[in-house]
């Protein structure tokens, strides 16, 4: 235990002993397109993970162009199918690895959230809350309709359609999905046996003063920068007090940068973590070698 392996996952969690982690906590992959890494379809198309000229002149935030919501093609709109398919190439590691009553709590995308839950259902996981982190910050990107018009040379349209836009509004939170795997009796049973499946709310509270499923969390000065899609190490630590306790063992397959592997280790926690790409599995190792 505590160390970060440079694997694909979906072959190294085949290797873990079965009913021997107490918490998963991931931020999965949310298969919009991030970067070559969130691309888990079969779909290829010349124009997704391009950039359009608004995407170029916003600069390092949108560097990439996604697929619209009703896709291009019959093969787009299969896109939320092969995630779910996807999810489910793991769920059921998951599932197998976790002590009855240990909580799977994953950061998942708006927009495919749904099929990671029906995966994680469908494996066996019991599906208890949906938990909502409010960035403090959150870049829009939503392209003014009339300016689309505009280029188009047709100014009437874009004076009737001025202060409509295309896309979404300002995504100011993202999902945390928190499932468990089932008991055989009763919680107040289970935690004897096994340890896990309440939740500690003094320690979250210690966090966030209330004990609510919505979350405001931000980055420390200095903590950002090391991931696309990285996660604050407060919110991390926070649900790792929330559903465990020291010395206990908490898996990332998805760890990145290794914020939930740091958290775990200054709350003596033991940790596993995967991660195919090696840059990021460089990161997080430099960041525990900080620790030691």
């Amino acid at each position: 235990m505590d160390v970060l392996h440079n694997v694909d996952c979906l072959a190294a969690l085949k290797k873990l002993p079965s009913n021997s982690v107490h918490l998963i906590l991931s931020d999965i992959p949310y298969g919009i397109g991030v970067d070559d890494w969130d691309v888990l379809h079969s779909n290829t198309n010349s124009a997704y993970l391009g950039n359009s000229p608004a995407q170029e002149k916003a600069g390092a935030i949108f560097k990439k162009r996604g697929k619209p919501i009703n896709g291009w093609s019959d093969a787009d709109r299969a896109i939320p199918r092969e995630y779910y398919e996807w999810c489910s190439s793991w769920a059921g590691e998951w599932l197998r690895v976790l002590k009855p009553g240990g909580a799977a709590i994953v950061f998942a995308g708006r927009r495919l959230m749904h099929r990671g839950i029906a995966a994680l259902e469908d494996a066996g996981f019991n599906y208890r809350d949906m938990l909502a982190w409010v960035r403090d910050r959150a870049p829009h990107r939503a392209q003014r309709l009339s300016i689309v018009f505009e280029r188009r040379g047709d100014v009437q349209s874009a004076a009737l359609w001025d202060g409509w836009r295309v896309g979404n509004l300002r995504p100011s939170f993202e999902p945390i999905i928190w499932c468990f795997k089932p008991y055989r009796i009763t919680i107040a049973d289970n935690v004897l046996e096994h340890g896990v499946g309440a939740y500690n709310e003094e320690a979250f509270v210690r966090h966030f003063e209330r004990p609510d499923n919505i979350i405001r969390s931000g980055f420390a000065p200095g903590e950002g920068g090391l991931h696309p899609t990285q996660k604050p190490l407060q919110l991390m630590s926070a649900l790792i007090e929330l559903t465990t306790q020291p010395g206990q063992i908490v898996l990332d397959p998805f760890a990145g940068s290794g914020t939930t592997l740091l958290a775990a280790k200054q709350l003596d926690r033991r940790f596993v973590g995967f991660e195919i790409d090696p840059r990021y599995a460089r990161i997080a190792n430099d960041r525990l070698q900080t620790l030691l």
